[in-house]
């Protein structure tokens, strides 16, 4: 029999930024097929952490790994909020905000490759960190280290 519970907003964003990642390994899945099928490259030279392929996939590759590197930060982040209480409402929003701040950033990767580009997937790297680091200070008050 299944249950509905509560989930905090900022769970839910999790699972969000989850997918998000296994989107971004799915769209590597795709194109590897793709340029092994069409004869551009052999399974064998396709190694981790080498260039490979296209920019764009590459770019793709690139996109994965990042979101891949931060995902337990966040994860790690959402559920001490679960777990402290702290899942209020400003908490959920920047939970959601990291997230929508993780698509974009990918999406700007994804697209180019250019100065422009990386500033602007900078800067929504940026918004992630700062959001990070406020759901992390809402724990602490929760937790009433200050």
């Amino acid at each position: 029999m299944i249950t509905t519970m509560h989930i905090p907003q900022s769970v839910l964003a999790l699972v969000f930024y989850a997918l998000w990642t296994i989107a971004l390994v799915l769209m590597i899945g795709i194109d590897r097929v793709l340029l092994v099928a069409l004869g551009r490259i052999k399974a064998k030279d396709i190694t981790p952490g080498t260039p490979h392929g296209n920019n764009a996939y590459w770019r793709i590759n690139r996109a994965h790994m990042n979101a891949a590197e931060n995902v337990g930060v966040f994860a790690a982040i959402v559920l001490a909020g679960w777990i402290a209480g702290a899942e209020t409402q400003m908490f959920n929003l920047l939970a959601m905000i990291v997230v929508a701040a993780r698509v974009i950033q990918s999406l700007i990767h994804i697209s180019s490759g250019s100065g422009f580009a990386i500033m602007m997937r900078f800067s929504a790297f940026g918004v992630q960190l700062v959001s990070e680091i406020w759901m992390a200070i809402i724990i602490l008050k929760v937790a009433r280290v200050f």
